[in-house]
């Protein structure tokens, strides 16, 4: 396998990413069948925002591997930075290559070079394999997340 080049995503890479999002959706929000206006000014919102990063990996020019990280300040930790990593998704067919641990692997590295307190995320209770693999890269579940959908 050559290496994974983890990169910012580009307003063309929307459609690959809704695809990976659609392949491990938890059907919460019903979702457009084609990508919408409304996700369109997501991403432009999300794109212009200096505390967001949305990623993609390339393989072999093949966007295989999608997060979307929030970098926010706190009062905690001394004034912390904490690196928020949400919607972590790899093509179904490409899982079990270690394709996500390079992806997550990338997200350390940032958030070590900006000097971050810690890296936290949230994972969907029925998603046993990805507890798994979380804890297998040294994630501890350590709090109770809790969500109210509107």
């Amino acid at each position: 396998m050559t290496s994974l080049l983890v990169r910012r995503a580009l307003p063309e890479d929307l459609e690959e990413i809704m695809a990976l999002l659609a392949q491990d959706s938890m059907h919460y929000y019903e979702e457009p069948a084609a990508v919408s206006a409304n996700q369109r000014a997501a991403f432009d919102e999300i794109d212009t925002d200096v505390n967001q990063d949305l990623l993609v990996g390339e393989l072999d020019g093949q966007i295989v591997c999608t997060a979307q990280v929030t970098w926010m300040r706190m009062l905690a930790a001394d004034g912390g930075l904490y690196c928020q990593v949400e919607a972590v998704r790899t093509d179904s067919a490409m899982r079990g290559h270690g394709i996500g641990a390079l992806l997550m692997e990338s997200i350390e590295g940032e958030a070590r070079r900006r000097g971050a307190a810690r890296i936290q995320l949230t994972s969907n209770k029925e998603r046993t394999r990805a507890h798994t693999f979380y804890e297998r890269l040294g994630y501890v579940a350590s709090h109770v997340g809790m969500k109210k959908y509107l």
